[in-house]
């Protein structure tokens, strides 16, 4: 049996439980989400969810941008969100609704643009966002906007330059032409039952040290919302998946992973899937997450390794230098 082993076997997952709810109402992105209407993906929301909800369920979650219609940020009380997760809450009231949705703000005031505002006119601008939402029963709001882009799909450098020459090449892979506009801090949101998650909006999963910053601000457990068919019938969602089985690893915590197409998962902090709903299927996976407050040596450090390879690879560059000058030099 190798070191890996013995970690694995000998790793106890933590006894401590809460209940969630995935949905996967599996929308192709390229012919219905985008011209599906909000109100017409809460009722799938709807539908799916009262197949398998229970008094026990402490947390409905939905993936990225479920709702894509565009909800202006300063309305998001009276979005579609909104609705919806009151028609949870009449019924079940302890459960709190995780999802995405598309927000915006638009202003006049030149004072509020920053390096991630896009401009629409002459004293108009505005801030395009890719967010995640917690709604709980009291309708207390939260929000994440995320922070680790995709490069060329959400942040689309130089777009007056390289628009007319790349076309709709980023809106097919899923992109906007729109620079979307992230915050600095990793959030954290608090379900009803006290519960801390964090609440990982798709691309910011593949990045181990990123992820550690949900766990240091309080997660107990980790959300992962996503939208893999962009890539298709491809390897692409299946490594997607892959990356997360490693945040549970590196960080001990459970992942409760809702993806629009799939695959949608319940991830164990071995790294396990405990539970999965497959590609290109629409329906719910009713589970628990264990719950963990210990933050690993990992969450602490970070990529440490690679710090020191790069240090040790600068030293090792400028000894070479100064050994070809002084032999040079003889």
């Amino acid at each position: 049996m190798d070191t890996n082993d013995l970690i694995y076997e000998n790793y106890e997952i933590p006894k401590e439980e809460t209940e969630v709810l995935i949905l996967q109402p599996n929308i192709d992105p390229y012919t219905e989400k985008y011209n599906t209407t909000d109100e017409c993906i809460g009722e799938i929301l709807l539908q799916l969810s009262r197949e398998k909800l229970t008094e026990n369920t402490s947390a409905l979650i939905a993936p990225e941008t479920v709702f894509a219609d565009g909800t202006p940020l300063s309305e998001i009380e009276n979005s579609e969100a909104e609705f919806i997760s009151n028609q949870f809450h009449r019924d079940y009231k302890n459960l709190s609704f995780i999802g995405g949705i598309s927000l915006f703000e638009r202003f006049n005031d030149p004072e509020k643009v920053g390096k991630q505002t896009n401009k629409i006119g002459k004293t108009a601008w505005y801030n395009d966002y890719n967010s995640a939402f917690l709604i709980k029963p009291d309708g207390a709001n939260e929000l994440y906007h995320k922070s680790k882009l995709v490069v060329g799909v959400e942040n689309f450098p130089y777009p007056t330059i390289l628009k007319p020459i790349l076309g709709d090449m980023m809106i097919d892979l899923g992109g906007t032409v729109a620079m979307k506009t992230t915050q600095a801090n990793r959030e954290t949101f608090k379900l009803s039952d006290g519960t801390a998650t964090g609440p990982i909006i798709c691309y910011e999963s593949v990045y181990g040290e990123f992820a550690t910053g949900y766990v240091k601000n309080g997660a107990e457990f980790l959300t992962i919302i996503t939208n893999d068919a962009w890539w298709g019938e491809t390897q692409g969602h299946k490594q997607h998946l892959s990356y997360a089985k490693i945040r549970a690893v590196e960080t001990r915590r459970a992942i409760a992973r809702s993806a629009n197409t799939g695959i949608s998962a319940i991830i164990t902090p071995r790294g396990d899937i405990k539970q999965q709903l497959g590609y290109g299927v629409r329906g719910s996976i009713l589970g628990t997450v264990a719950i963990n407050r210990e933050k690993t040596f990992y969450v602490e450090h970070g990529d440490y390794l690679a710090r020191i390879a790069q240090y040790l690879a600068a030293f090792i560059f400028l000894f070479a230098v100064i050994q070809y000058i002084r032999n040079a030099k003889r």
